[in-house]
C-alpha cells in the first residue's frame, strides 16, 4: 500500500480493464468511484461477448503485410473474417491508411508483437491470482488452449507469426491427427494438425468474471455510480471532478477505461486518439453437446470456439462500421457454420441460441493507450485494447496504478502513450 499520489480516483469504464484497476488502485490504498450507466459485465460491454481466451499467443497484431491489397476483396465480401461497411469507408479511411501502414512491413509486426508480449506474457498467471484474491478460482482455467488448422502446410503459411511468437519465448506442443483427436475427440478429421498451448488460459465466464470484479471492488471499499461520464471539470489544468449526466462526481483523478467510448473523452482531456469499433459477433448454444472440451481457435474459420458456463460460445469476426450500424447478423451464422463444420457430433437447442454484437476499441497500431493525458493533469487513459482486453486487463491495471502513484510501471509503457497519434510521433514510431 502507498500512500503518494491521488486519494481520490474516479475509474471510468466497469468492463475488464476498469474493474482490474480498480481492485489494483484499491490495494494501493486510493479511495475509487467507479463509474459506468450499466451493470458491469452486462451485454453492452466488449468483455461481455468476447472469445474467452487469455493467450500469451495474442500479440500478433490485425494489420500485417501484404494486407493493403486484400482492402479490395474485404469490401467485396461479406462473409469473410474481415470486412468494411462501403458507407464507413469515406469516415474509416485516415483510420485505415494508420492501420495498414501499421503493419506494412515484418520490423513493423516485430515491434507491435513485441510490446504486446509485455502486456499479455504473464496474462494467465495474473487472472489467476486475481480470481482467486476476489474467491473465484474456477471462473479461470488452465487446459491450455489449441489452434488448430487442416494441414501442418496450412500452420506453415502461417510461420512469420509462429515465428514472431517463438522470439518472444512463447511455447506450444505441435500435435498431428492422432495426438490431436485424442486431446479433442471432437473436432471433426478435417483439422489435422494443431499448435498446443499448455500456457494459454480461459475465462469460463467473461461477463460473470467482470460482475464478480466489480462486486469485489465494491466489496473492497469503491463506491459504484451509475452514471455515464460526459466530460472533466478543471481548474488551473487540474482535474477537479467528473462530467457525468447526473452531476459532477469530485476527484483528485481519473481513469478513462470507456471501452469505445473512451475517444471522446481523450478528446476532452485534449488528446485526439484514432480509436474505431472492430465490430465482434458471437453465437452461444446453451447445453450443447459434441463441442471442444477447452478452447479452440480452427484456423480456417478465425474464430475463438469456447465452452463457456453459459453455452458453448463461437466469438469472432472483425466489421468495420460505424458504431450505431445495425447488426449484420448473417456474420453469427458464418459462425455457426463454421462450428457445425468443425464439430460434427454438436447438437443443440436452435430456440436457445444467442446472439451478440460488441464493440472492440481498436487504435490503428495494434497497441492500447494507458498512460497520462496531454491536456488535463489528473486524467489518465486505459483503453483501445482491441481483441485483447481481457487478457491485457491486469497488467494494465498493473500499469495505471503504478503511473498514478509515480513509481515506475511494470513494463515500459512508453509506448502506450497517447501523444504517439500526434503526428511526427506517430509516423516514427512506424518506420
Amino acid at each position: 500500500m502507498t500512500t503518494s499520489g491521488p486519494e481520490h480516483v474516479a475509474v471510468i469504464g466497469a468492463g475488464i480493464v476498469g474493474t482490474c484497476a480498480a481492485l489494483a488502485l484499491l490495494a494501493d490504498g486510493r479511495r475509487i468511484t467507479l463509474i459506468d450507466p450499466a451493470p458491469p459485465g452486462g451485454p453492452q460491454a466488449a468483455s461481455f461477448g468476447n472469445g474467452a481466451f487469455i493467450s500469451p499467443a495474442s500479440i500478433i497484431p490485425m494489420s500485417f503485410p501484404g494486407l493493403w491489397r486484400q482492402v479490395p476483396r474485404l469490401l467485396a465480401d461479406p462473409a469473410g473474417p474481415l470486412t468494411i461497411r462501403w458507407r464507413s469507408l469515406p469516415a474509416l479511411t485516415p483510420w485505415l491508411i494508420r492501420f495498414l501502414l501499421s503493419g506494412a512491413t515484418p520490423a513493423r509486426v516485430r515491434r507491435t508483437a513485441g510490446i504486446l508480449n509485455g502486456l499479455l506474457g504473464d496474462a494467465p498467471g495474473r487472472h489467476a491470482a486475481i480470481a482467486l484474491g476476489i474467491g473465484q478460482p474456477g471462473m479461470i482455467r488452465h487446459d491450455g488452449l489449441i489452434y488448430a488448422y487442416p494441414t501442418r502446410a496450412d500452420f506453415e503459411a502461417e510461420a512469420l507469426s509462429w515465428t514472431i511468437r517463438r522470439e518472444n519465448g512463447l511455447d506450444w506442443q505441435e500435435l498431428d491427427g492422432g495426438a490431436l483427436h485424442q486431446l479433442e475427440p471432437a473436432l471433426g478429421p478435417s483439422y489435422r494438425f494443431a499448435a498446443y498451448l499448455p500456457s494459454g488460459a480461459w475465462c469460463t465466464d467473461p461477463g460473470g468474471y467482470v460482475a464478480a470484479l466489480a462486486q469485489a471492488a465494491v466489496a473492497g471499499g469503491a463506491n459504484r455510480r451509475h452514471a455515464r461520464a460526459t466530460g472533466f471539470e478543471v481548474m488551473a489544468g487540474k482535474l477537479t471532478a467528473v462530467q457525468t449526466d447526473h452531476g459532477p462526481i469530485a476527484c483528485d483523478a481519473a481513469l478513462v477505461a470507456a471501452g469505445i467510448a473512451s475517444g471522446a473523452l481523450a478528446r476532452a482531456a485534449g488528446d485526439r486518439v484514432p480509436l474505431v469499433s472492430e465490430r465482434g459477433y458471437h453465437v452461444e448454444l446453451p447445453g450443447a453437446t459434441g463441442g471442444p472440451a477447452r478452447p479452440i481457435m480452427p484456423a480456417d474459420g478465425k474464430m475463438a470456439n469456447s465452452p463457456c458456463a453459459t453455452g458453448l460460445r463461437a466469438a469472432g469476426q472483425v466489421e468495420l462500421a460505424g458504431t450505431g450500424d445495425a447488426p449484420d447478423w448473417r456474420r453469427a451464422e458464418i459462425l455457426l457454420d463454421n462450428m457445425r463444420r468443425a464439430y460434427p457430433a454438436l447438437r443443440f437447442d436452435a430456440a436457445l441460441l444467442r446472439r451478440w454484437l460488441g464493440h472492440r476499441p481498436s487504435t490503428p497500431d495494434g497497441l492500447p493507450v494507458i498512460g497520462p493525458a496531454s491536456g488535463v493533469g489528473g486524467v489518465h487513459y486505459a483503453f483501445g485494447h482491441g481483441h485483447v482486453g481481457l487478457a491485457a486487463a491486469p497488467m494494465t491495471a498493473a500499469i495505471a496504478a503504478a503511473q498514478l502513484a509515480g513509481r515506475p510501471a511494470p513494463i515500459d509503457a512508453a509506448p502506450f502513450a497517447a501523444a504517439r497519434f500526434a503526428g511526427r510521433m506517430f509516423r516514427a514510431a512506424n518506420r
